[in-house]
């Protein structure tokens, strides 16, 4: 199992080899914090957030949960640990820039992936 701290290295050493460009106004930087995360839609507790982009009073921030992350991908290797860290955070880097840019087409993929989750489980 990949340990909160191998996780944030390895997540400082993604974010450093992105380009600086696209964290224009990121200024809440990205954070990992220990706990996990359900998605309040979740119906068995069986939907976690692994990172979220959160905008708010204090700024703009990525925040990555190592709970939710090691529960989805606490059995795959290294390698393949690192590689989900990837999408994660290209996913929320995403996030911000679309947001900068005024849209959300990553926003409305993500609720049609929920609304899939929901009709898959039921409601």
């Amino acid at each position: 199992m990949i340990t909160f701290d191998e996780c944030g290295a390895m997540l400082d050493e993604i974010a450093d080899s992105m380009p600086y460009e696209l964290y224009r106004d990121l200024n809440g930087g990205i954070s990992l914090l220990p706990q996990s995360k359900v998605h309040p839609k979740a119906l068995h507790n069986d939907l976690f957030i692994l990172g979220e982009y959160i905008r708010n009073s204090l700024g703009n921030a990525i925040v990555f949960y190592y709970g939710s992350i090691n529960r989805v991908y606490g059995t795959l290797d290294k390698e393949e640990y690192r590689n989900k860290l990837v999408e994660i955070l290209h996913h929320e880097v995403r996030h911000h820039n679309e947001y900068l840019a005024g849209c959300d087409d990553l926003g409305i993929y993500d609720k049609n992936q929920i609304d899939d989750y929901l009709r898959k489980h039921g409601k």
